[in-house]
């Protein structure tokens, strides 16, 4: 057997935890060529196939998953020992990896993100927008965000900001042609800007007034999937949004959208940063919790995690 380079066992661990090269050259910052040529050469050194290829899909082969199995505990171990000796460094630095749904990273994550690189120029930041829920230590991040309620009871949790809330919008020249609505039921009759989540499924409307909870299915022309398109198309008088009070709240201000129904908007719970209590954390990691926590000064909340 020819002398195995562990980068490459690396690449193939990737490959299988990506489901696929393109993921995981977009991961490693390297073309899909590349990732493929490592492949080949990985598999020539061992002399036997690992992953199964076809035109929709690659997997570990019988042998692929042999290995797999031995070598995830060691890499796990290699990265530990590095993760520790980066511990011993005056000054943190590395990369910090962060997967967080868009509102949170456009109103909390950016802004704490950018002044923590400011105080830390060793430490370099990718944040991924993606509101489905994931694995983030088999999917490669330090840490996530989400709402309190979606936390596993094994995740750490730190509250980023106070509640959140939902507005109801629309433009003037909308409001002039088709009406204010009065209640939740009266959108039922109004051209609603729908919102399709990454699974596929319909956003419902929910409001709560006085201990009364309605919740509707809104129906209109059109759909998105972004609350900056939404917000874009209210203004833009093509129906009602409902959208992050954050989003909104400059148009209103100016005049551009109104706010609708505000006494029927419910207070949601704030986002929280999120990550593994069983792990060994670098000193990126544990200089960006310190920030977090210095910088949001919000009061403890209950969550499913523990709330630190």
């Amino acid at each position: 057997m020819k002398s195995i380079r562990l980068d490459h066992l690396e690449t193939f661990a990737m490959i299988v935890r990506c489901g696929g090269f393109r993921a995981a050259a977009a991961e490693r910052g390297v073309s899909s060529s590349v990732m493929s040529q490592t492949m080949c050469a990985l598999e020539q050194a061992l002399g036997i196939r690992l992953l199964n290829r076809t035109t929709r899909s690659i997997g570990p082969t019988e042998a692929g998953e042999r290995l797999l199995e031995r070598l995830r505990p060691a890499l796990d171990d290699i990265r530990l020992a590095l993760v520790e000796l980066d511990q011993l460094r005056e000054t943190p630095s590395g990369t910090l990896r962060i997967n967080a749904p868009a509102p949170a990273v456009d109103h909390i994550l950016c802004p704490l993100a950018f002044e923590f690189m400011d105080l830390h120029s060793e430490v370099d930041v990718e944040i991924i927008s993606d509101a489905a829920i994931i694995d983030i230590v088999d999917q490669g991040f330090d840490a996530g965000v989400r709402f309190g309620q979606q936390l596993a009871q094994d995740m750490i949790a730190v509250p980023l900001g106070p509640a959140l809330r939902y507005a109801i919008v629309a433009s003037p020249d909308y409001l002039a042609r088709y009406g204010e609505p009065k209640s939740p039921a009266d959108l039922v009759d109004h051209n609603c800007i729908r919102r399709r989540y990454p699974g596929g499924r319909l956003a419902m409307w929910s409001f709560e007034r006085a201990g009364e909870a309605m919740e509707i299915a809104p129906s209109g022309r059109l759909t998105l999937s972004s609350a900056q398109g939404e917000l874009q198309a209210a203004i833009a008088g093509q129906g009602v949004a409902h959208v992050f009070d954050d989003y909104a709240e400059a148009a209103i201000a100016d005049g551009r959208l109104i706010e609708l129904l505000v006494d029927w908007s419910p207070k949601l719970p704030s986002w929280y940063l999120y990550y593994p209590s069983k792990r060994h954390h670098s000193a990126a990691m544990k200089a960006f919790l310190d920030f977090v926590r210095r910088s949001t000064r919000t009061p403890e909340a209950n969550a499913p995690g523990q709330v630190r």
